[in-house]
């Protein structure tokens, strides 16, 4: 039956609550991997990186670094126990470096000394011979190339499709048919804290690794394999993590934690220098993207043909399900007859690519976006009406021939934008005096939520000791999102229990279950459901023992407030008191809750099948002022309308949607990292208060029938619209376009310049 609970009004979900564990973050007082106290016996670990894109490895001396004093012992590749060898999806990254280096940042040896000094110096006493080979650093000389060779199995990581209809046949079909080629940068996270983490060893000999992460269990995975360990000998516990955006989602420091404690059996601490997060961690992957869409006089979009190709540089990390992702969804959230999509990921001797907020879909975004601009213009229509034309609604269908038929807000996010958009060409008209230009732009996307096409499993636990006090435990991992929040809120409105009655255990494989990563936008849709159905499951049960000890008929009976309510709201009995009743029957209890969507699995030629149970949508507009002589552009408001599902948590998201925005208008104007160029914040320019523009949130809600009260997810659908919105509003207002992101100043002075040939 049913949960009832304060006659369907809701309490706790859909208001905006303060965060969980908010107070200690503004007071200081959360412990970060750094902060963490260990013992004075603790070993600091330092890695020697490489300095080569491309090299074989001749010889490693190690000899004169250890006999320094404070040196207590450097490891190579040889002295990893078990697999050398880690990764998301292809387990194709060495921990250390074995035979070659395949990038300038890899790491070749790993010491462990008394103090940070003594190991700084031991890593300067390292004497590493090489073999230079040819490094190639353009993917599409990488996928020609049969010499330089990255692997051995050659350079192509991935290459997906996506098919339907008869794409050649809708061009002929098409009044007007438009080509057109875009490029996106390498982009880095600039999360605050640099990677960390430290480890001690308990008194059963297993090894306890506390590490800021993404992914507590994919890490266990991944370093029980590197140390030929049974995954139980394995404890990952994430610390408070300050900030991750798909970076700390691939092992950074773990594994060398991991293989010290095996080796030197004390506790090890390691934190990267921001220098070492630039060069070693993962980055956004840089795009290429080919476009050519066809359509009709009266703007009905009637073909597109794709052409991607990523950089994924040495390793794989994120790079296949990237090609994957973006194969479904470079169509943008638009109805097309025909569809013709191919998606190359490409190794390289550049940095490691991996997953970055709104991975492959903020790149396609991009590049479909400004294209509907530009198809918009071509058929005489203004950029919002063209895109209610094409809008996917209930019932239309995707390229990979999956069926909308519920949760489609994408036509909702356009209307909500209408009356800022008349107000924006009314602001547009006004005016500046002189050169400086201004526009209006659009962006629309949506974003499928979770892992595609494979399981995509999330468990929770409900436990109540003697004492009656209620642990929720989630292997779900907040990087600063608030997904901590959000499942406390929805066990809370089912168990109908007051702030504070619930106690969290998060992120901790040895007391928590596989929650998945925090990716793909899914904790609030997919532990939200597993914490959903377990508390349903608890409140199930409580229900019936208060219906046996009232003598009181079930149906009459509901949770509110911390008590054990009748349909008049009378409150019949304390809920501590109904679980000390029930934990003095049968001593601690325990309940179990999963979720896992439901997908299929593409067809590898066509690419057709279910990838995602269910997509968010987003709408955003933009208004810039742009200097035609200078070519600085400012972005002076932008409205985002957001399809949430459900906002169980309005200010969480509002807050999501004001850092996406930041994201998304730094990956348009100024971020880019360079090879060789880019080693610190110094260089990496990131949007900072004065860049920011005032900002309108636009909460849209069309209800996912299989979300937990509605909800989908948020984290990675605020970013993906921006950048298209801004490039689309330079345009407007200097009449001319930037197709290679980021429209840096002197990007947008040359294209303005191009323009008046």
């Amino acid at each position: 039956m049913p949960i009832k609970g304060n006659k369907n009004v809701r309490t706790y979900v859909g208001r905006s609550v303060g965060r969980h564990g908010g107070r200690a973050l503004v007071r200081g007082r959360s412990l970060f991997a750094e902060d963490d106290l260990l013992p004075k016996e603790a070993l600091v670990l330092k890695v020697l990186r490489s300095k080569k894109h491309h090299a074989r490895i001749l010889s490693i001396d190690t000899a004169k670094a250890r006999g320094i004093r404070g040196v207590t012992g450097i490891l190579t590749a040889s002295d990893i126990p078990g697999i050398n060898q880690y990764g998301v999806i292809i387990k194709d990254q060495p921990l250390l470096a074995e035979d070659k280096v395949r990038f300038a940042g890899e790491a070749i040896a790993l010491v462990a000394a008394e103090n940070e000094e003594v190991a700084e110096e031991a890593l300067q006493a390292i004497a590493v011979k090489f073999q230079d080979l040819p490094p190639v650093f353009d993917p599409e000389s990488a996928l020609a190339s049969e010499t330089a060779l990255v692997h051995k199995k050659g350079n192509l990581l991935s290459r997906k499709t996506v098919r339907k209809g008869d794409v050649e046949e809708g061009f002929k079909r098409s009044d007007i048919v438009v080509e057109r080629t875009y490029h996106t940068q390498l982009a880095e996270h600039g999360y605050l804290e640099p990677d960390a983490g430290n480890g001690t060893i308990d008194k059963n000999g297993n090894l306890i690794i506390r590490v800021c992460t993404q992914n507590p269990h994919y890490d266990r995975k991944d370093v029980a394999a590197l140390l030929g360990l049974e995954e139980e000998r394995i404890r990952i516990v994430q610390t408070t993590t300050g900030g991750g955006f798909g970076s700390k989602l691939d092992l950074t420091v773990q594994g060398f934690i991991g293989l010290a404690l095996y080796h030197f059996q004390r506790p090890v601490r390691m934190v990267f220098s921001r220098e070492e997060a630039f060069i070693a961690t993962s980055k956004r992957h840089p795009s290429r993207i080919h476009l050519k869409s066809g359509v009709s006089k009266d703007g009905k979009l009637l073909s597109l043909q794709a052409r991607m190709l990523f950089d994924t540089g040495p390793y794989s990390s994120y790079g296949m399900p990237l090609t994957m992702r973006a194969a479904i969804q470079i169509t943008g959230p638009y109805k097309v007859e025909n569809v013709d999509v191919e998606s190359i990921s490409v190794y390289t001797n550049n940095p490691v690519a991996g997953a970055m907020r709104g991975v492959s879909v903020v790149q396609t975004t991009f590049a479909s976006e400004s294209q509907m601009d530009i198809l918009a213009r071509k058929v005489g229509m203004n950029p919002l009406e063209f895109r209610k034309i094409n809008a996917m609604k209930p019932g239309s269908k995707t390229a990979t021939g999956q069926q909308l038929t519920h949760s489609v807000g994408f036509l909702k996010t356009l209307n909500s934008l209408q009356p800022a958009y008349s107000k924006a060409i009314s602001w547009k008209k006004e005016g500046r005096p002189g050169h400086i230009k201004r526009g209006v732009g659009i962006g629309s996307m949506w974003y499928g939520i979770g892992s595609m096409s494979v399981k995509n499993p999330s468990h929770a636990t409900i436990k109540v000791d003697e004492k009656g006090r209620i642990t929720l435990c989630t292997g779900a991992a907040d990087i600063g999102q608030g997904s901590t929040t959000i499942l406390c809120q929805i066990i809370r409105e089912i168990l109908g229990v007051e702030p504070g009655f619930i106690r969290m255990v998060t992120a901790d494989t040895g007391r928590t279950l596989d929650a998945g990563p925090t990716s793909a936008s899914r904790q609030t849709y997919i532990s939200g459901n597993a914490v959903l159905n377990v508390s349903k499951k608890m409140a199930e049960d409580l229900l019936d023992e208060a219906s046996q000890y009232l003598n009181r008929p079930k149906k009459e009976l509901s949770l509110k407030d911390s008590y054990v309510v009748d349909t008049n709201d009378n409150r019949l009995m304390l809920l501590t008191e109904m679980l000390e009743r029930m934990t003095a029957a049968k001593g601690p209890l325990q309940w179990e809750g999963c979720f896992d969507p439901v997908t299929t699995k593409l067809d590898p030629e066509t690419g057709q099948g279910v990838p995602f149970a269910t997509y968010t949508f987003a709408s955003h507009l933009a208004m810039v002022e742009a200097d035609e002589k200078t070519g600085k552009v400012q972005a002076v408001k932008v409205v985002a309308a957001q399809d949430v599902g459900k906002a169980i948590n309005p200010q969480a998201i509002m807050g999501q949607i004001q850092g996406g925005i930041g994201m998304g208008l730094g990956f348009a104007l100024m971020e880019e990292f360079l090879p060789g160029k880019t080693f610190s914040m110094n260089e990496y320019y990131i949007p900072t208060s004065l860049d920011m523009p005032q900002i309108e949130c636009i909460i849209v809600e069309a209800p996912e029938p299989t979300g937990p009260f509605g909800a989908k997810g948020m984290g990675e659908p605020s970013l993906a619209p921006t950048a298209p919105a801004i490039l689309n509003a330079i345009a407007d207002s200097l009449g001319t376009r930037v197709y290679h992101l980021p429209a840096k100043a002197e990007v947008v002075r040359a294209a303005v310049r191009r323009a008046e040939l």
